[in-house]
């Protein structure tokens, strides 16, 4: 079992673990707590009701609390875009905000700065593209 912890800004493990999760949901019509998700995906209760949250308060989940309490889905798996359940995740900065940070304060870093921008920019825009074309459904 994993031991990761939700720190930071959210990156690719995170957004994983979110679909794996919903993938699971989509397969239990009822609630299902974060303990028999992590079960089942081998990782970290607390990482997932951490990333599960995220999804609620983004409308992709619904939950419940108490003995039979847990997580379902709010919508049909064939509603709910990587797309929706990636931005749900971000909370700040570039896909690859990393290669901007190579840059310096100097008059070639801050060129070469701008030009990195226009990419990662790039970049976005096609992991969105991407991600908007597929749904939850798509991986069941």
């Amino acid at each position: 079992m994993t031991t990761d912890k939700l720190t930071g800004a959210p990156n690719f493990k995170w957004f994983g673990l979110a679909i794996q999760s919903l993938v699971v949901l989509a397969k239990h019509p009822d609630c299902c707590p974060s303990g028999e998700i992590a079960c089942q995906l081998q990782s970290e209760p607390t990482l997932l009701r951490r990333i599960l949250s995220k999804l609620a308060c983004q409308g992709i989940l619904e939950t419940r609390e108490g003995r039979v309490g847990g997580y379902r889905l709010k919508r049909s798996p064939e509603d709910i875009t990587l797309k929706e359940v990636y931005l749900a995740l971000e909370e700040k900065g570039p896909y690859c905000g990393a290669i901007l940070e190579t840059t310096g304060d100097h008059a070639f870093g801050r060129e070469m700065h701008e030009s990195f921008s226009v990419i990662v920019q790039e970049i976005n825009d096609g992991v969105l593209q991407v991600l908007e074309r597929h749904t939850v459904a798509d991986l069941i």
